[in-house]
């Protein structure tokens, strides 16, 4: 499992020039979930994410967690984090899960990070969304759970 992180200012997803989403001050999270991915990779993955410092802290040091400002999630299904373009110009996604495996385990992710008193929002699986987003200093932060 791999979650793109991005420090943002605000960040919203629209579907169809609907907004559906939106936060202020937090993360905007892309999540890819591969073959083999588990209920535990969420898990570990969600308590890195929400207690990681990347937030400034009054002397502009990265020393604040998600939970310590108080901050929000967006996270967005993102099987194109598992693309893979070794060979030729086209990328293969096979490591990345199948819809009905992939689902299940984004919505357990976002159920982890609730779990932690952080006020969470989504896209929508498997639909063509138009993310927004300030990203912050810029800070963007890749995890994996492997």
């Amino acid at each position: 499992m791999r979650a793109l992180l991005q420090r943002v200012q605000e960040a919203s997803v629209s579907v169809e020039g609907e907004k559906i989403s939106s936060i202020g001050q937090g993360l905007m999270v892309l999540l890819g979930i591969a073959k083999g991915d588990s209920v535990q990779d969420a898990a570990y993955l969600a308590r890195k994410m929400v207690n990681l410092r990347i937030f400034s802290d009054e002397d502009g040091k990265l020393n604040l967690s998600l939970i310590d400002i108080g901050g929000e999630a967006l996270i967005v299904s993102q099987f194109t984090l598992y693309a893979n373009c070794k060979k030729g110009l086209r990328p293969g996604f096979d490591q990345a899960a199948p819809a009905t495996e992939a689902r299940a385990l984004y919505e357990e992710f976002i159920r982890q990070v609730k779990s932690y008193g952080v006020t969470t929002s989504g896209g929508v699986f498997q639909a063509d969304m138009l993310l927004q987003i300030a990203n912050d200093g810029p800070v963007t932060i890749m995890l994996e759970s492997e």
